[in-house]
């Protein structure tokens, strides 16, 4: 398993776009990729499950990846929040 401490960067959170990016970034790998907040776990292949996390600017969030690809997968996620979704 593979985890890594991601922040939340961009000003609007995780909004609609972002939650899509996750998502479609996710269902690129065959691992089981897990965001957690708090006491919330979701399924990072999952828009809705992304967007009801509610995570706004400086949000920490952990990333789970578990599988064959699991560090190309967490490396590829951690990207998008480090670009900021693209949105600044």
């Amino acid at each position: 398993m593979v985890e890594k401490i991601l922040t939340v960067r961009n000003r609007a959170g995780i909004h609609a776009r972002p939650a899509s990016l996750i998502a479609q970034t996710a269902n690129k790998f065959s691992s089981e990729i897990l965001l957690e907040n708090l006491d919330t776990t979701v399924n990072a292949k999952s828009i809705m499950g992304v967007i009801t996390m509610a995570a706004g600017y400086n949000t920490n969030l952990t990333l789970k990846a578990d599988g064959c690809d699991a560090a190309d997968a967490v490396a590829a996620i951690a990207a998008l929040f480090e670009s900021k979704f693209e949105e600044e």
